[in-house]
């Protein structure tokens, strides 16, 4: 997976990195409504720490920048997932896709320091 769209859609939003549902929805090769099912059966797995609902002024300035929009004129606002949330949806979506796609994430970025990392850096 490219390091360069992996790090394309992490945002920061309440002084934290997080990714988007619609985003990582697109990442795993699911459907966005599929994700949200599977993180609403399992909500014990997504304290608010990991996982929190934008608000629409949230919303209006990611969007901002957004250039071509992937949110595709959703009505519900969208979840956003730290870097505790992103390693949990791997144990919620089952499929080889979500484990390779969680692991690319992972390596793609360096979320402790905030700082977005080329894959292999190993320098702080």
């Amino acid at each position: 997976m490219e390091l360069q769209l992996i790090q394309s859609k992490i945002h920061t939003l309440r002084g934290q990195r997080v990714m988007l549902d619609f985003d990582l929805a697109e990442l795993y090769e699911v459907e966005n409504r599929a994700l949200n099912q599977s993180v609403k059966r399992n909500a014990r797995r997504f304290p608010e720490d990991f996982m929190f609902q934008l608000t629409w002024k949230e919303m209006k300035n990611v969007m901002s920048q957004i250039v071509i929009s992937s949110w595709g004129g959703k009505r519900k606002l969208p979840y956003a997932f730290t870097e505790q949330g992103v390693a949990m949806l791997s144990g919620v979506l089952k499929s080889d896709k979500a484990i390779d796609t969680n692991i690319a994430i992972m390596r793609a970025v360096s979320w402790a320091t905030g700082n977005l990392k080329e894959a292999g850096d190993k320098s702080t």
